[in-house]
């Protein structure tokens, strides 16, 4: 297992990280999974086995559940606090009132504290806000962030789902405000869906951000039970809760080329899916959320599998998303632009 810092920190994390979101199967996370204690025990100490000792979760999965398994889990297994890094979020409603949903200080710090008794932890290592406000100004959330960061109860903070614009302002206000700078940006970003590449990529970059990536497969439609001529099987996560969206011509087009090298290879496709996003060197940490053990190794068998630098430019063709403006304009070369010669057109005399 490789390890990467968590973007421009001093933290390691392993380049695979376990999801947690399959755990507890309550309300609309059970169209995720329904993996109760005893199995999510078991699966974390397999990912601790394989030398994974990244773990995400967040609070609004399985209403609070995720965090108490994961907790339990930890506490039962005997696992050194040292040697995992624990991520969650806060965003999402946990309540019926105007105030439990947000990235308002109230409901930050009011969401740590309530995420620390589920995990029967002191602090949280990665503290994330899962999704925009538009309502909370970027900058009252990032002070809530750094009140934390100063109290010892979280470590690190980072977003998910935000565009890069907000991600921008955001790095902005920390550093004029001198508050604790987001370190991760978590995000779907997938050979069926590379949008990322547009805007947050170059971000990511620029700024030194840690990438995690969430459902690396779209949904299972990547690991290998859905093709042009096959719909997955009955009661697989895609065939019953369609989502994320995807462009299904592209995406056919994407599985036609992992059949094919996964075939070459004898592994599964999911590997290659899987194997191709810790190819790309801006990607941190790739977030896996099995339901069974051996859905877990085969998914860490993708670490051990190398694409070259053809069989990757294969699967980039095939998952190739059109330039848009002015990004198209910006990879113009030449300035001025060469434009096409003209003949003048002579004065009738």
């Amino acid at each position: 297992m490789k390890f990467n810092t968590l973007g421009n920190t001093g933290l390691f994390v392993s380049e695979l990280c376990l999801g947690t979101m399959t755990f507890g199967g309550k309300g609309v996370w059970a169209n995720m999974g329904n993996v109760q204690q005893e199995d999510a025990q078991a699966l974390i100490a397999r990912a601790i086995e394989h030398g994974i000792n990244f773990i995400d979760t967040a609070d609004i999965y399985s209403a609070g559940a995720s965090e108490e398994i994961v907790g339990r889990s930890l506490k039962n297994l005997g696992i050194r606090r040292e040697d995992v890094v624990i991520a969650t979020k806060a965003c999402g409603p946990t309540g019926s009132g105007p105030n439990d949903a947000g990235n308002s200080r109230g409901h930050i710090l009011d969401s740590v504290k309530a995420s620390l008794r589920r995990l029967q932890l002191d602090h949280i290592d990665l503290y994330q806000l899962h999704n925009i406000d538009t309502v909370t100004p970027i900058e009252e959330s990032l002070v809530a962030l750094d009140t934390l960061v100063r109290q010892g109860l979280v470590r690190y903070v980072g977003v998910s789902n935000w565009s890069a614009w907000q991600m921008a302002r955001a790095l902005g206000y920390s550093e004029r405000l001198n508050l604790s700078k987001i370190a991760t940006t978590q995000n779907y970003y997938t050979l069926a869906g590379r949008e990322l590449e547009r805007e947050i990529v170059p971000l990511i970059k620029a700024d030194k951000l840690g990438l995690l990536v969430w459902s690396p497969l779209a949904g299972g439609l990547l690991s290998g039970k859905f093709s042009r001529h096959k719909q997955g099987e009955a009661g697989s996560r895609r065939a019953t809760f369609d989502f994320p969206p995807v462009a299904m011509d592209r995406a056919y087009n994407v599985i036609d080329a992992m059949e094919k090298l996964a075939m070459e290879k004898g592994v599964s496709v999911a590997r290659i899916a899987l194997s191709w996003l810790l190819h790309q060197q801006h990607v941190t940490s790739v977030i896996v959320g099995a339901k069974r053990i051996e859905q877990l190794d085969d998914n860490v068998g993708a670490t051990q599998v190398v694409l070259s630098t053809e069989e990757l430019a294969v699967l980039d063709a095939a998952s190739a998303i059109s330039s848009e403006y002015p990004t198209w304009m910006q990879r113009i070369r030449e300035v001025p632009p060469k434009l096409p010669q003209v003949q003048p057109q002579l004065a009738a005399e």
